[in-house]
């Protein structure tokens, strides 16, 4: 799910997987409250996080994302990516702190792996 060369580590794209089950599938649409994909969100940013965790070794720790990329499956005419890309950054702002968030790309798509609504991939520093 992740690799690592040096102190950097590079995550697979991840979905909003638990145990290997997707819990949330389907195209965002141009009328969905943004609010209604937060979790969704939050689930494959942990995900990516998880995964990039799992290449540490002792004592270390994932210092800043350097780059998130936030695939999202939309419809045509979709223009709010960034705000619900901002869901990704403000959770990893969360565990990481402030700072940790390098550049960022919203991405509209017009599918993801099993009809997921949002794929997410990073590039983190490791200490």
């Amino acid at each position: 799910p992740a690799v690592r060369h040096n102190d950097l580590i590079y995550s697979s794209g991840m979905t909003p997987r638990k145990a290997g089950k997707l819990l949330y599938s389907g195209q965002i649409r141009t009328d969905d409250l943004i609010e209604i994909h937060k979790e969704a969100v939050q689930l494959s940013a942990l995900n990516a996080l998880t995964a990039a965790e799992g290449t540490l070794e002792a004592g270390e720790k994932i210092t800043a994302i350097l780059h998130l990329n936030v695939y999202l499956n939309t419809e045509i005419g979709f223009t709010a990516h960034p705000k619900i890309a901002d869901f990704a950054s403000e959770f990893l702002i969360l565990r990481l702190g402030p700072n940790s968030i390098g550049s960022r790309a919203a991405i509209g798509v017009a599918s993801l792996p099993s009809n997921a609504p949002v794929e997410i991939s990073i590039i983190a520093k490791v200490n």
